[in-house]
């Protein structure tokens, strides 16, 4: 059964602490993502100190891992980051659907914001060509989720106070 929300104040919020979720699979893409947050937070004023790198091996493993750390009280904020891929069979957009409901239903059950950095490509193929520009596109994903993530723990803070 869900606990209904309460509001949240500034002594309830953390300081700013977040996690960054990742699946393993095609981990050679998925750090790019997690490596432009990081650099960016820093620069957005997060230090890396305030964030702890989590590692689940798949994208369907992500959002029971959110749903844990957002329990906690620990962060601010949680960004989840992975790749599913179409292997020729529709379970990707299966994965889609359950993994984006999941972190959906974690935020809204837990107040805590989960950012989504899951990315769905409509053709992917296990070539360079390809392998070269997912890792390029998620490094600018990697950026937008820092900044999105900055915006919304200052709208927390913002509500909280007010």
């Amino acid at each position: 059964m869900n606990q209904p929300m309460t509001s949240p104040t500034s002594t309830t919020l953390p300081a700013g602490r977040i996690a960054f979720i990742q699946a393993c699979w095609h981990r050679d893409i998925v750090d790019q993502a997690r490596d432009s947050f990081v650099a960016t937070m820093d620069s957005l004023g997060t230090p890396r100190a305030l964030i702890d790198l989590v590692e689940v091996p798949g994208v369907f493993e992500i959002p029971l891992r959110a749903q844990l750390l957002a329990k906690t009280g620990r962060y601010a904020a949680i960004v989840a980051s992975g790749l599913i891929v179409d292997g020729g069979i529709y379970r990707h957009e299966f994965v889609s659907t359950a993994v984006i409901d999941g972190l959906m239903r974690v935020q809204l059950d837990t107040g805590v914001p989960v950012l989504s950095a899951v990315l769905t490509p409509i053709r992917f193929h296990e070539h360079e060509e390809h392998r070269v520009f997912f890792r390029d596109h998620f490094v600018i994903k990697g950026r937008e989720a820092a900044q999105a993530c900055t915006a919304v723990m200052a709208s927390m803070r913002e509500l909280a106070t007010s």
